[in-house]
């Protein structure tokens, strides 16, 4: 690539996360990121970075498309959690190859958003499944080119997720929530569909398409890029604090750059922060070098992902809750960045993949224990 070119690509990239800065209190408002702003992320190359490379895809690398996520999350947390969903790529390739052709026959950039839980049991008819349900917590489904629901059961016990296009799918719109509601993780309904056995998969089965990204573990990546999330929005808040920190308070008291407690408490932030970020990192390039070498990636491999996740979900929470602490009460009112980000930040780590489970199951596999059902 040229440096034009990439200059180009820069430009495009700081213009998009431009717009979301600006956009993120109407996100927030419509409790969904519009349809256009989609349009946006996909120009971004978010949904085509774990499309196969075969029909049109980028081949990113899991440290490319994590630091892209890290970076939207950065201007707003909730399309920051939206975008991530790019990474379903990753387990829609166990979709058979005819069916892949199909997906992408108009190009690379599909958005899926999924109510994958709580399972539903389907009718078994010839040739696929009758699908009747709701399902919870959809992110992006406003948005979103296909939709994917949890039903029945698939090889070796573990739940098929049926792929149907969105005008057979109501969304009841019920995301009233504290945090991140700009994602419009909405309930979805479906009555009496069929769809066919070959638009269903298992998550994290076999791919069809053998291409490097496809063998990296479906499930840890699920909790990675969710996670990241909380680092870009931790980096926000504590770039707030900076710009805070020059400026003279109500009170006549001293500037924030100038109370060595505040000094103290940022820097100690940064270093929480940036660990966990190292980790998070180191724990996703030993796992990519294996594949790229041609081997497994093994449990231990698999187990620091997870845990690396829940690490980081968890120190970019603290870190934005340092930040909203150093802050005083400027902080509490609504439209300060900071509640948007104490708000979002903290919604994060309640998810099944980042919870405090999520500690037992590393300990237990370094510990040569049986882990928790799931976890590699």
């Amino acid at each position: 690539m040229t440096s034009q070119l990439k200059n180009q690509n820069k430009n495009r990239f700081d213009q998009v996360l431009t717009e979301v800065r600006a956009r993120r209190d109407e996100f927030e408002k419509k409790r969904h990121v519009p349809k256009d702003m989609i349009v946006q992320l996909k120009k971004m190359g978010v949904y085509r970075a774990h499309t196969p490379q075969c029909l049109g895809g980028d081949g990113s690398s899991p440290m490319e498309f994590l630091k892209l996520i890290e970076s939207i999350s950065e201007a707003d947390g909730s399309a920051g959690w939206v975008a991530s969903f790019g990474s379903a790529a990753v387990y829609l390739a166990a979709l058979p190859g005819e069916t892949l052709a199909k997906l992408y026959a108009n190009g690379p950039d599909v958005a899926f958003a999924g109510g994958l839980f709580p399972v539903q049991p389907a009718e078994r008819v010839n040739g696929g499944w009758i699908v009747n349900g709701l399902w919870k917590f959809a992110s992006g489904c406003k948005g979103a080119d296909i939709l994917g629901v949890g039903i029945g059961t698939g090889e070796g016990g573990k739940p098929l997720t049926a792929v149907l296009r969105p005008e057979d799918v109501e969304i009841i719109e019920n995301w009233e929530v504290i945090g991140m509601r700009g994602t419009g993780s909405h309930d979805l309904r479906v009555k009496d569909v069929f769809v066919p056995d070959e638009w269903t998969f298992v998550r994290g089965g076999t791919p069809s398409i053998e291409e490097p990204i496809s063998q990296y573990p479906s499930i840890a990546y699920a909790a990675q890029v969710l996670a990241v999330v909380n680092l870009g929005v931790a980096r926000a808040a504590l770039n707030e604090i900076s710009l805070m920190a020059g400026r003279s308070g109500i009170t006549g008291a001293p500037k924030m750059a100038d109370r060595a407690y505040v000094r103290i408490s940022v820097a100690k932030a940064e270093a929480k922060l940036r660990s966990a970020r190292a980790f998070f990192y180191e724990a996703t390039e030993s796992a990519w070098e294996s594949i790229l070498k041609g081997e497994d990636v093994s449990a231990d491999q698999t187990s620091m992902l997870r845990l690396a996740a829940a690490q980081a979900a968890r120190e970019g929470a603290s870190a934005v809750q340092s930040a909203y602490l150093l802050a005083g009460t400027s902080a509490i009112y609504d439209g300060h960045p900071l509640q948007r980000y104490l708000r979002d930040a903290m919604v994060v780590t309640q998810h099944a993949f980042l919870n405090e489970s999520m500690y037992d199951g590393a300990g237990s596999v370094h510990l040569g224990v049986q882990p928790i059902k799931g976890f590699i």
